[in-house]
């Protein structure tokens, strides 16, 4: 089993750049709801960054997690506030939070093995390829200069693939063939080879950047709490507490460590919780969990959890530096559709790693309908809408596998 490294090993400056590496791969998602949402993309960053602190101190800095904002949230923060206002809809995401406390509660009263009980490897493996599988359309249609779904061309076709071509191919000819430090910074090579390239094209505008404020205060919201509006989010909680644990047994299962024991499932879900906490009380999106992060951690094979910190701090940075923040919402999107592209791949091949490590037999009737049943269901985006409240993605599939295991029955050796 591989060890993680010591904490401190590398020096500071190589945390740092590493750091801004794992920004990089998660900004473009973590912008993307807030400016979909109508809210304050340097709350995001500030959400995002203080959040993934209060993690690290809930959970002794061990786990290798940066937290972003939750896509799951888009369509309820939309229509919330429609309805009630973007204070009550503040105040009810600080609310999704107690979802993460009962939980955490349940985990720390009842064990780890109560995860494992109801989330085996068969139940895990297909929900964490889904959690990159589902994503695969957004990456490719990024990749093509297409918005994430793919309703509006941002970028011509052919501009657009030269791009993505670029930075994917970086990005792979730097994490396998390159020595040294090079090599743990694939991401961020592909990034800026792809945004030159970008720049000589045409694709970014250079005079945003330069009007852009060096120095910007956000603009805080202030939560009011409106029982409707509460009740109306919490059930949205589920999709990002299922993906949580999915994703904090997928970067265990790439550092060979396994965080529902030490530091516990449950510190991990608190600290997620308190996190979603505050995101909410200043007025940014709900944050979870990063899947782009786990394959950015999978490709580069830094473990150290000191460089989320960075990344932490860094967004705290950038969500008072105006100059800053133009630069990075610049670079078009087939540079991180074609980095993307990779970084999904990794994530569903981990879910791959976990059937076969476990060796789930695939030739057991049971197994098999579980597995290909949330595969399905998850890559062909089903939905269930039940008066007025929709399970999709990855809380559907969460759900299915979980009850196909309670209901199907295991054969009996003879």
């Amino acid at each position: 089993m591989r060890e993680l490294p010591i904490e401190g090993a590398d020096p500071l400056w190589r945390q740092a750049i590493a750091g801004a590496q794992i920004l990089f791969v998660a900004f473009g998602a973590l912008v993307l709801v807030p400016l979909l949402t109508g809210l304050n993309p340097s709350l995001a960053l500030l959400g995002a960054g203080v959040g993934t602190l209060l993690f690290q101190a809930v959970t002794g800095r061990q786990v290798p997690i940066f937290l972003g904002s939750s896509f799951a949230f888009i369509a309820p923060i939309i229509y919330a506030t429609q309805t009630w206002g973007v204070s009550a809809t503040m105040g009810a995401l600080a609310c999704v939070s107690l979802v993460y406390f009962v939980f955490a509660a349940l985990v720390r009263k009842h064990g780890a093995e109560i995860v494992h009980r109801f989330m085996p490897p068969v139940v895990i493996g297909p929900i964490i390829m889904i959690i990159g599988l589902s994503l695969a359309a957004v990456a490719v249609n990024m990749a093509m200069g297409k918005s994430g779904d793919g309703k509006i061309e941002l970028v011509p076709y052919a501009t657009a693939m030269a791009v993505a071509t670029a930075s994917l191919l970086t990005t792979v000819v730097v994490s396998i063939f390159a020595r040294g430090f090079l090599r743990l910074v694939p991401i961020l090579a592909g990034v800026l080879v792809g945004y030159v390239l970008s720049v000589m094209l045409g694709l970014v505008d250079l005079s945003k950047i330069a009007d852009a404020p060096w120095f910007a205060l956000p603009a805080f919201v202030t939560p009011s709490f409106e029982w409707a509006a509460v009740l109306f989010m919490l059930p949205v909680a589920l999709a990002p507490a299922i993906e949580h644990v999915g994703d904090v047994v997928a970067i265990g299962g790439i550092t060979g460590k396994d965080y529902t024991e030490k530091p516990g499932l449950h510190r991990t879900l608190a600290g997620d919780g308190l996190a979603v906490l505050f995101a909410g009380l200043i007025g940014g999106p709900p944050v979870t969990t990063y899947s782009e992060v786990t394959g950015a951690v999978t490709l580069t094979r830094n473990f150290n959890p000191a460089v989320m910190t960075w990344a932490a701090v860094l967004a705290i940075f950038m969500a008072f530096f105006g100059k800053f923040n133009a630069i990075l919402q610049s670079v078009p999107v087939p540079v991180m559709g074609g980095i993307m592209m990779l970084l999904f791949g990794s994530v569903a091949s981990i879910g791959l790693k976990t059937l076969i490590a476990a060796r789930v037999n695939m030739d057991e009737p049971r197994n098999l309908v579980i597995v290909s049943t949330v595969l399905v269901c998850g890559i062909g985006g089903l939905a269930v809408n039940l008066d007025g409240f929709s399970l999709q993605g990855v809380s559907l599939c969460g759900v299915a596998a979980i009850g196909l295991h309670l209901l199907l029955p295991e054969r009996r050796s003879a």
